[in-house]
Parts: C-alpha cells; sequence; structure tokens
C-alpha cells in the first residue's frame, strides 16, 4: 500500500476522533512551541521599556493578520484544494497547485509590503502610537513587511504538506527553528557577543530569518520526490482553474481574516485615547486572544484536511461528524485557557511587565473576556472545517457581526455612554459569544445542505499512471 493510499483510508474510514488527533497533536504541538516563542519575544521585549512594548503591540494585529491571511486563510483556500484534489483521485492535478499556491503567495506578499512600508506611519497613529512608542512600531513592522514573501512562502507551503495529511514535518521545521530563534531574537536585540545591539529590530530579523529558512526546507521537500504532492518546475502549466479552486476557498478567508484583525484595530484605536500603559496591557491581554487562533489552527488545520478529503470523497455525512468532534475539542482547550487567565491574570500579564498601570488594564480585559473565549475556539474551528467543506458564507456573516457588535458597540459605551475600559471589555466578550454562537448555529441548521460544495474542474485525469502511483 502506498503512502497516499494509507493517508485516505485513515481520512476516509478510521475513527474519528483519534484520527483527528493524531493529524491536530503535532500541529498542536507545533504551534505552542509558537506561542512560546510569542511570548518570549514579549517578555525580552519588554526589558526595553514600555514604549518599545507599547510600539510591538500595536503592529501585533497587523503582523497576525498577515500570518492569520497567509496560514489560515489563503493556507487554508489551499490545503483545502490539495485535500480535495486527493480525495477524489486528482494526484497531478494536487501537483500542481503547488506553483499555483507560490504565485498567489508571493502576489499577496508584495502587497503586505507595499502597504505598510509606504502607510505604516499613518497607520500606527491612527491607532493611538506617539513617540517614542511610535518610532518603535516603525522600527519592528518595516523589517517585517519588507521579508513578507518569507512568511507567505513558509505559511502556503507548509499548507501544501499539511493537505497531504503530513502534519508532522511542518512541526518539525516550527519546533526545531524555534530553539535557534529563542537565541537568535535576543542576541540581536541586545547585542550579545559580536552581534549588534539593534533592539526592536533585532526581534523582527530574527523573525524574518526563521520564516525564510523554514520556506526553503519545505520547498526542498516538495522538489525532493518523498513528499505526497512533489512541485517540479519543469511541469508547471498555469491553468485558470486551479487558481480559481484556490481563490474560491481562500478569498473568502482572507474576507473573514480581514474583518478578525479589523476588529482588533479599532478596539486598540479605542483603548489607545486611555494612553501608552492602557495600551501597554490591553495589548499583553489581547496578544492571548490572539494566540487563541494559532491554538485552534492546531485542531483547525487537521479539520480543513479531513474534511476537505471526505467531502472530495463524496462522504458528506461523516465530513460533519469530524467537524463537530474538533470544533468540540478546540472548545474545551480554549475555554480552559480562558478561565485560567480570568483567575491568574498575573501569571500572563507578569510575563511583560511590572507596571501596576499595565497590570491593571491587562487584568481587567482578562477577567471579562477571557471566560469567552470557547465561543471564540468553537466558532474559529468551525470555521477551518467550513473552508474544507468550501462552504465559508455563515462563517463570514458571523465575523462580520462580531466586527460590528465589537466596533460599534465599543465606540457606543466609550463615546457616547461615556463608560470606561471595563465597559469596553465587556462589549468584546459579547462579540465572541456572538461569533461562535452564529457558525454553530448555522450549521448545526444544515448550512453545509444548501447546494452542492463545488468540485474543482477535473482539468487532468483521476487516472495516474501504475508508475506515478508507485512512486507516491
Amino acid at each position: 500500500m502506498t503512502p497516499l493510499d494509507r493517508t485516505m483510508r485513515r481520512m476516509l474510514d478510521g475513527p474519528i476522533a483519534p484520527t483527528l488527533l493524531a493529524l491536530a497533536v503535532p500541529n498542536v504541538v507545533m504551534l505552542v512551541a509558537q506561542v512560546a516563542l510569542n511570548v518570549l519575544e514579549g517578555y525580552f521585549v519588554g526589558w526595553l521599556g514600555t514604549d518599545a512594548l507599547a510600539g510591538v503591540s500595536v503592529t501585533f494585529p497587523l503582523i497576525m493578520l498577515m500570518q492569520t491571511m497567509s496560514a489560515g486563510g489563503m493556507g487554508g483556500g489551499v490545503a483545502s484544494a490539495v485535500a480535495r484534489a486527493l480525495g477524489a483521485g486528482r494526484r497531478a492535478e494536487a501537483d500542481a497547485l503547488v506553483a499555483h499556491a507560490m504565485v498567489i503567495a508571493l502576489a499577496l506578499a508584495g502587497a503586505f509590503t507595499v502597504a505598510l512600508l509606504a502607510g505604516g506611519r499613518a497607520l500606527y497613529t491612527a491607532m493611538g502610537a506617539t513617540n517614542g512608542a511610535l518610532e518603535a512600531a516603525l522600527a519592528y513592522s518595516n523589517v517585517i513587511f519588507a521579508g513578507a514573501a518569507a512568511f507567505w512562502l513558509f505559511n502556503t507551503l507548509a499548507a501544501v504538506i499539511r493537505g497531504t495529511g503530513n502534519m508532522r514535518l511542518p512541526a518539525v521545521v516550527v519546533l526545531g527553528g524555534g530553539v535557534a530563534l529563542a537565541g537568535l531574537s535576543p542576541a540581536l536585540i541586545y547585542g550579545w557577543g559580536p552581534l549588534p545591539r539593534l533592539g526592536v529590530r533585532g526581534a523582527a530579523i530574527a523573525l524574518v530569518l526563521y520564516y525564510a529558512t523554514g520556506a526553503l526546507l519545505f520547498l526542498g521537500y516538495l522538489l525532493s520526490g518523498r513528499s505526497v504532492v512533489r512541485f517540479s518546475p519543469a511541469a508547471v502549466r498555469f491553468r485558470r482553474a486551479l487558481f480559481a479552486d484556490i481563490l474560491r476557498v481562500g478569498a473568502p478567508s482572507l474576507v473573514n481574516n480581514v474583518q478578525t484583525n479589523l476588529t482588533v484595530v479599532l478596539l486598540t484605536a479605542l483603548v489607545g485615547p486611555f494612553g501608552s500603559v492602557a495600551l501597554a496591557g490591553y495589548g499583553m491581554g489581547v496578544r492571548l486572544e490572539y494566540l487563541q487562533i494559532p491554538v485552534v489552527f492546531g485542531f483547525g488545520s487537521a479539520l480543513v484536511t479531513m474534511v476537505g478529503t471526505n467531502v472530495g470523497a463524496g462522504r458528506r455525512e461523516r465530513a460533519r461528524r469530524v467537524a463537530w468532534t474538533g470544533a468540540l475539542m478546540a472548545a474545551a482547550v480554549t475555554e480552559a485557557i480562558g478561565l485560567a487567565a480570568a483567575l491568574f491574570p498575573r501569571a500572563w500579564l507578569g510575563l511583560f511587565s511590572t507596571d501596576p498601570g499595565v497590570l491593571a488594564a491587562g487584568t481587567a480585559y482578562l477577567r471579562i473576556v477571557g471566560p469567552a473565549y470557547g465561543f471564540f475556539g468553537l466558532g474559529l474551528a468551525l470555521y477551518f472545517a467550513s473552508q474544507g467543506a468550501g462552504r465559508l458564507g455563515w462563517p463570514l456573516v458571523a465575523s462580520a457581526t462580531r466586527l460590528i457588535v465589537a466596533a460599534a458597540g465599543g465606540w457606543l459605551v466609550i463615546h457616547v455612554a461615556g463608560a470606561g475600559l471595563n465597559a469596553l471589555f465587556g462589549v468584546m466578550a459579547a462579540a465572541l459569544v456572538v461569533f461562535g454562537s452564529i457558525v454553530a448555529t448555522a450549521i448545526a441548521g444544515g448550512a453545509w445542505d444548501t447546494g452542492r460544495t463545488h468540485q474543482s474542474a477535473a482539468v487532468i485525469p483521476r487516472m495516474e499512471s501504475p508508475r506515478h502511483v508507485h512512486d507516491a
């Protein structure tokens, strides 16, 4: 039995919970490592002072926008297209999707580079950063977005590999690279040994180097012929149908990513007038909320692959069971994190600052918003499952509703009711509950049953040559 046959049999016939966990665990381990690295970076930057911490906090929503768009947004479209092609037996089409995905990634990376290098100062000023915080934000942001192609290629190629059911290689690359990053980041920030002291720029340079190296490793693996899906530059033939197959899931996912991150950007702007101390405290609190995204992505990337494979094979009822199993797992994990943060907020906040004002603002945020994290995890996991199914209508409605409730409600409580930060945080919590409830209610009510999920055009015959299949 070939590796492809074994993978497909496990996806289509294996017990759901154990199979899903087997796929998710490497991702969760990988993403816990990324969370730890993110925490370490904030810890190292915190030594540079409140302005540096506030500046990096202001850039965080934009960097996470790029990360979520490349990994969970367009990356979800890539993984879904690969999984559906393999599930339907279109192996050569899955191979061809690699080059198409890379073209899309490079185009979107270029858009981020141009937009943030040209408009970063105006944007961070509008978000409330001033003086030292603004300069720190620009120093960090300009390096990150100049290297946007590294982030996009890393996440896109990892999505291709995950779409084949191989979750281990991305985990190994992240864990191995994470060890190097944990040493390189503070070395460049503080100038250890012969290295120059670069401050927040050093943290950004270390991150770009990490993603560039990982992208090269993934590309080497896809070129080597050891992967279920292979990249052969000499055989590339660009087809509109394959771009469309990625974009019909990836493009709506990007809209969802924009809505999610725009919510945080607008709320950050509402917090900004309360001062740098409040901004830093809120930034450290909302960083934990943002870190729920990679945690859920550990389950979500497995959901995209497993749901997509079953949908491609025409097994819709099993795909739905997979979705609910994974969503409930993700909700349990995120709710546990939220409750722990609400009960022991300084265990998290104390990693970044000892300033009483920063701790007070962050504590208020975690105690009010943390208990709603379970709804965020539920809705986000079902969003990833919907990517696999190719049905993103209701997740987009839920995300848009969250944006409206959070931004409009936040503006009303601050500027009309004259309330303080606690009321604003209450609106944020309510928005998370609305988001999760809408997605869950829609899917439980049969949102995936209306119409037929589009299958990619059979531009390549399903029957492969015996040699091609044997080589898989």
